[in-house]
């Protein structure tokens, strides 16, 4: 098991593994592994999107020093289950409107005691931005048409210092070119005093999709 540029995370050929917080324990029927007594968990990049930004070139310096973490669209915790493995020490701010969807989350986070789920809508961080304090990382992963303000709101809200929006572009708009919906997401997120970095497409992970980093 070879360790990577990204702290927590560790490398099997082309294969990531985060270190399992529970061992014994597969989230969502990935991969356990042992080396050396310890059990490491896939990272499986068609499952999630952080892992294919990850596998796909992300820029080294994405969590070094991280201690709070905002994860917007958590859905059941797949990612946010790897986030809990390689930031050990952090807190992970989990949100998620879907009740159905929040009940696994919410037995995963009694599982994981650095994770906080968050019932609450991800267009209003003003509901849930006193209880999670300012975050060294956000991280978006929603679907709807306005992800560039939902994610520059909650920028603010929560005063992140950096951050990944992955953006959805069909969920932006069908019309519209794949390069001129991230050509456009860029500008509104310069605009808002928001240092974007390059954009890394996670196909064929996830068809037209493209993470933006902030602030790294």
């Amino acid at each position: 098991m070879d360790a990577t540029e990204w702290p927590g995370v560790y490398r099997i050929g082309r294969d990531l593994y985060t270190r399992n917080a529970v061992p014994g324990e597969s989230v969502y029927g990935e991969d356990l592994r042992s080396e050396s007594g310890t059990e490491y968990r896939r990272w499986d990049p068609w499952r999630s999107k952080l892992a294919a930004y990850l596998a796909n070139g992300a820029p080294a310096p994405l969590w070094p020093g991280v201690r709070t973490v905002l994860y917007l669209g958590a859905a059941h915790g797949t990612t946010v289950s790897h986030l809990s493995d390689a930031l050990p020490d952090a807190m992970v701010f989990a949100v998620e409107k879907s009740p159905p969807v929040f009940a696994p989350l919410l037995a995963l986070a009694r599982r994981r005691r650095n994770i906080v789920p968050i019932l609450a809508d991800a267009q209003l961080p003003e509901r849930y931005a006193a209880d999670v304090g300012p975050v060294d990382l956000l991280v978006q992963d929603v679907a709807q048409r306005d992800q560039s303000r939902i994610y520059r709101e909650n920028a603010a809200a929560c005063r992140a210092k950096r951050g990944i929006l992955m953006l959805k572009i069909r969920s932006v708009t069908q019309r519209l070119p794949p390069n001129r919906v991230v050509r456009q997401s860029r500008h509104e997120l310069d605009a808002a005093g928001l240092k974007v970095g390059e954009g890394v497409d996670l196909g064929p992970f996830s068809r037209e999709h493209v993470a933006l980093s902030t602030g790294v």
